[in-house]
């Protein structure tokens, strides 16, 4: 240590410190599942401590021999302890998190921040054990395994292999539709998992939220229908229906990242107000007609809605469409700006509306900045589309149904519009 200045004095102290922090967080929740006797755990408390500190001192002298020799040995030491395991259920566990522990300590020369995080993280995964193994094991089924490990390929191999460059103009960006097919399957994927996990008496409320991601004009179509033989429910129902409302708001914010995301500096407010007013509405309407569901497992299944498949967290094809839609949009929007200017604009987004919100609005966020003919055809769509909310809830439920859901509707919608207007 000859030659070092007190700054790399206090740089080695500060490593030493937070690695030995870091096997001590470890080595505690370690220590705890060690046993005692002869079949006891290879490490524990000082263990774990000890070659922490290790992994930094060999770090601090600059040496990579040394660094590589100390990983060796404790890779080394792992292994001895698995060959010499005469346990029903050997495992290898705390040998991988002895050698991470390790690398944690070599780690906390380079950033200590980022050391104590990782440490952080392993003493979770540590700790969280069986919780782990029921979620994997009972709680998460086959078909919920099969969705999540598509939709970790879609965006870890197949999204960053799309071209991420405009076919024709500023439209149908492969990399920007592959991106909002990922945003539709997660967010499916969510709604999904907070069904089960919240599963609740207010089950309209969680059933609309989590159809609305899918597309909240069939939320209101079918909860709509659902009053026809029950008008004593159209409450509850119509609170549902602005319910997915909210839905519609949170996935307009995700398709703006999505495709510009230069509009998200003009659209969150507005998004969030209204979607926080339909909530505060939908919720009112829901909870003020007391209905109560029954619940079956651990999945709310209502009247209203039809019972999804309960194994599946997200609809491949109807994400699909929904896609395909927002590509057939945006190349309608595209074309007619083209040949009409912002009169082709307006067009296709209210053609597009009169549809689906989210593709008319990709069309829109696609084909122009967030200036005011941007601002003015989104305008047009948000109230294009309640309009066709409303007669969509008039006939799949009528007046009764209408009545309670339209001014809820109509006044979300009017504060996003206002709202946006005064953001330009």
């Amino acid at each position: 240590m000859n030659g070092l200045n007190s700054a790399d004095l206090s740089h080695a102290a500060a490593t030493l410190a937070v690695a030995l922090g870091c096997g001590l967080l470890v080595g505690i929740e370690r220590e705890r599942r060690k046993g005692q006797g002869p079949a006891r755990a290879l490490a524990g408390l000082r263990s774990f401590a000890l070659t922490c500190v290790t992994g930094a001192a060999a770090m601090l002298t600059g040496l990579n021999g040394v660094v590589v020799a100390g990983a060796a040995f404790i890779a080394g030491l792992g292994v001895v302890a698995y060959l010499k395991d005469r346990s029903d259920d050997p495992g290898v566990t705390t040998e991988v998190a002895l050698l991470l522990t390790y690398l944690v300590g070599v780690l906390s020369a380079h950033s200590a921040a980022l050391a104590a995080g990782l440490a952080v993280a392993l003493t979770v995964v540590l700790a969280v054990r069986e919780r782990a193994h029921r979620f994997a094991t009972h709680w998460l089924r086959p078909s919920e395994l099969r969705d999540g490990l598509l939709l970790a390929a879609l965006v870890l191999l197949a999204l960053p292999l799309l071209p991420d460059r405009p076919l024709w103009g500023e439209a149908l960006n492969p990399r920007a539709i592959g991106t909002l097919l990922a945003l539709l399957l997660a967010l499916q994927s969510a709604a999904h998992l907070a069904r089960r996990l919240l599963a609740t008496r207010h089950a309209v409320a969680l059933s609309a939220l989590a159809s609305g991601f899918v597309s909240s004009t069939a939320t209101i179509a079918s909860l709509g229908l659902a009053v026809r033989p029950h008008a004593a429910r159209a409450r509850a129902m119509a609170g549902g229906g602005l319910l997915s409302c909210v839905s519609t708001q949170l996935q307009l914010l995700m398709v703006a990242a999505a495709v510009r995301p230069a509009w998200l500096s003009v659209l969150w407010l507005p998004a969030l107000a209204a979607g926080a007013l339909a909530l505060a509405w939908g919720w009112w309407l829901v909870h003020r007609d007391g209905a109560e569901v029954a619940v079956t497992g651990a999945t709310p299944r209502t009247e209203a809605l039809p019972a999804p498949r309960e194994d599946r967290m997200f609809s491949l094809g109807g994400a699909l469409a929904v896609a395909v839609l927002l590509a057939a949009i945006q190349a309608l929007v595209h074309g007619l700006q083209g040949w009409l200017g912002e009169a082709g604009l307006l067009a296709g987004a209210v053609i597009g509306a009169l549809a689906d919100l989210h593709a008319s609005a990709a069309a829109v966020f696609s084909d122009a900045a967030p200036g005011a003919p941007g601002r003015q055809a989104l305008m047009l769509v948000l109230l294009v589309h309640a309009g066709s909310k409303s007669v969509t809830a008039g006939a799949s439920g009528g007046w009764a149904y209408l009545r309670w859901l339209a001014p809820g509707l109509w006044l979300h919608t009017l504060l996003g519009v206002g709202l946006l207007a005064w953001m330009g």
